[in-house]
């Protein structure tokens, strides 16, 4: 921090450290940080910017068969797809082969496929009745989970009709109440 100076018009400030008792010299400006943090001020050196996972993946489906017809993907397809499109950053790619093969689509592939595709749509590997069997768990799990969800929406709005209908009958019983024994005008 000694080398860096401060942008003209801008000035230095000395104060006293509580630590180590010597003089700090203080800049005010992000132009004392510059040294500490060359990315910061290279703009060469900032990472790329990343892309959102949904665009990627639609960009995947643009460009590969068989990501868009949720084919069952070869074993290690991340390398093939970071071999033709560097730019990509391995964890968007990552989140985005995430999202892709969870999704109840690629499921439903996997559990009847019969040959895992590399991105060419040639055959890479056989998909082992492991990889059937998990696939119908976890849509076995999903479909009972919004199931669930469902009949606890359901119940849920039984139950807000039945007190709304209380509650409109105990307004009816108090106007009835209030009808019988206010006073009458003779």
């Amino acid at each position: 921090m000694a080398g860096s100076e401060c942008k003209p018009g801008l000035k230095k400030t000395a104060s006293k450290s509580r630590f180590g008792g010597g003089a700090v010299l203080r800049c005010a400006t992000l132009c004392a940080l510059k040294d500490l943090f060359p990315n910061m001020t290279n703009p060469e050196l900032t990472p790329k910017k990343s892309i959102d996972v949904r665009s990627l993946l639609k960009d995947l489906h643009e460009k590969f068969a068989v990501f868009r017809n949720y084919s069952p993907l070869a074993i290690g397809i991340d390398k093939q797809v970071s071999a033709l499109l560097p730019e990509l950053e391995k964890k968007t790619l990552r989140l985005a082969m995430r999202s892709h093969t969870v999704s109840t689509r690629y499921l439903k592939e996997m559990e009847k496929g019969k040959v895992r595709l590399n991105l060419d749509a040639t055959p890479a590997d056989d998909v082992t009745d492991e990889n059937r069997s998990h696939a119908t768990e976890l849509l076995r799990e999903r479909f009972k989970k919004q199931a669930d969800q469902r009949k606890a929406a359901e119940a849920a709005s039984k139950a807000a009709e039945a007190a709304a209908k209380a509650e409109q009958r105990r307004v009816e019983k108090l106007s009835q109440l209030a009808d019988k024994f206010s006073r009458k005008p003779r």
